[in-house]
């Protein structure tokens, strides 16, 4: 079990609350004439004591299972979207037609991730005018040359066996 630096925190708490009623309790014993005083000073540092210890136990409510299903399921159906759909999103953004809070209110997301969008937009044409070519090919682009490159072996492949064919006639 992996422990939040806020339930980290709330043990330390308890830990030097814990050292502290320790201290009071052998203070305590090592004068019984003042133990008035003292008794007064070790009720002190039992209240804090409590008083940790709760804001410890309160810091660390655990999520129940149902929370927990409902976040695994918010994000996995949370919504993805392709490339084209950010170069629109954001192209709609630098026309400004709307205002970003309106496109992002329509598009259901937030400011944020349109201004992450458009900047990574904005650095991708900056790369390609300033001549860096090399780009992500497409899936369209991808299946069109796997397909050229199989027509092409086959092609290669009949013109080997049409060689071998004539070597050995000519042979």
């Amino acid at each position: 079990m992996r422990m939040t630096i806020v339930e980290w925190s709330g043990y330390v708490f308890f830990v030097i609350g814990l050292v502290a009623l320790c201290a009071s309790v052998y203070y305590l014993l090592s004068d019984v004439s003042a133990y008035g005083s003292k008794q007064r000073y070790l009720l002190r540092e039992c209240f804090w004591l409590i008083v940790i210890t709760e804001e410890w136990t309160m810091r660390k409510t655990p999520k129940s299972p149902g929370e927990k299903i409902v976040k695994d399921i918010k994000r996995a159906t949370r919504k993805h979207y392709s490339s084209e759909e950010k170069i629109r999103i954001v192209l709609d953004g630098l026309r400004g037609e709307d205002s970003i809070a309106e496109l992002c209110r329509r598009e259901g997301i937030a400011q944020g991730i349109y201004y992450k969008w458009s900047k990574d937009f904005m650095e991708a044409g900056k790369k390609r005018l300033a001549g860096d070519t090399a780009r992500a090919a497409n899936t369209d682009e991808v299946k069109e040359l796997r397909r050229e490159a199989k027509d092409l072996k086959e092609v290669v492949a009949e013109q080997t066996l049409e060689l071998r064919l004539l070597s050995d006639v000519s042979v």
